[in-house]
């Protein structure tokens, strides 16, 4: 992806985008259950446990839900998850060499760190905008449930879309566009710096090759560095979103609120499938887009020397 090699090919920002994109939705399709389970994790004691079920654990939220609700709950939201993919990543990773050789300057014979974090900045930000009614819709239906007589809010994801935007605005479709924006900046800078560093470092040092078991060790760091990073933001924006109109009256409030009611642990929960599943996303994703690209840059070469 980055920090590259003599023997690099140099794919164009299509092939990144297109690769991006592929890569993110199989890592998504591979890791949703671990999302989900993260989600429930984290409204956990948001409300009253009017059910009588308490999740605990990643395997034990995991068996919980496909026992009480269904093996095909844990993929409840997967569609707006894959939309989000394909608006989100493509653009966070597929943009962020070429941003990254934006911000450097002409001097340069490789990107410095303030170029690498820049990147990362840009391109998460922009891609939140872009992509936050996905992420809204999302966490809504993974988070409801239809046990003990609790009528599903939405019966779908196009339906989830519509009832947002016509019985609560459509302004709504964006809730909690701060705390993602905090969270995702953290991410995208954490992600992708941590990775490109790391990578970099071992193909420098001659540890490893670049090749698939440098992409998966740079992969399984980064995805670690950021867990511990974003985990407080991620819940905050998790719990915010999910929230019903009038719960919280901002995202600082809702913030306090977990503060003053769970103590500082609350910031924290969902931890473990959060990294499982940010580092098992990290090392598909980035070993699929690294080997995608490839492929994809070597068949245009091909399509262009026939021609």
């Amino acid at each position: 992806m980055v920090s590259p090699t003599a023997s690099d090919v140099h794919p164009t920002m299509g092939i990144k985008i297109v690769s991006a994109g592929v890569s993110a939705c199989l890592a998504d399709v591979i890791t949703f259950p671990l999302d989900t389970a993260k989600v429930r994790l984290q409204i956990q004691g948001e409300f009253p446990v009017s059910s009588g079920i308490t999740y605990k654990g990643v395997l034990g939220t995991i068996t919980t839900l496909a026992k009480t609700e269904g093996p095909v709950k844990l993929y409840s939201g997967l569609p707006a998850g894959l939309q989000r993919q394909i608006s989100f990543a493509s653009l966070r990773i597929g943009l962020y060499d070429s941003v990254q050789e934006f911000f450097t300057s002409g001097n340069e014979t490789a990107p410095s760190l303030g170029s690498k974090i820049s990147a990362g900045l840009t391109t998460g930000g922009v891609a939140v905008f872009i992509g936050q009614p996905t992420e809204v819709v999302k966490v809504r239906l993974q988070a409801q449930s239809h046990l003990h007589g609790l009528k599903p809010r939405y019966t779908g994801t196009y339906n989830a879309y519509r009832i947002i935007a016509t019985t609560e605005s459509f302004r709504s479709l964006w809730k909690g566009t701060t705390p993602n924006l905090l969270r995702n900046v953290i991410i995208n800078c954490t992600e992708l710096v941590t990775y490109d560093l790391m990578k970099g470092a071992l193909v420098r040092n001659k540890i490893l090759e670049d090749d698939v078991p440098c992409h998966l060790l740079s992969a399984f760091v980064a995805g670690f560095c950021t867990t511990l990073l974003s985990s407080p933001a991620d819940v905050v924006k998790t719990r915010f979103i999910n929230s019903p109109p009038g719960q919280y009256t901002s995202v600082p409030s809702c913030a306090m609120t977990m503060l003053h009611k769970e103590g500082p642990s609350a910031f924290f929960k969902g931890f473990v499938p959060s990294f499982l599943r940010l580092a098992s996303w990290n090392v598909i994703m980035f070993v699929s887009f690294e080997q995608l690209k490839r492929e994809l840059m070597k068949s245009r070469q091909t399509v262009d020397c026939a021609t």
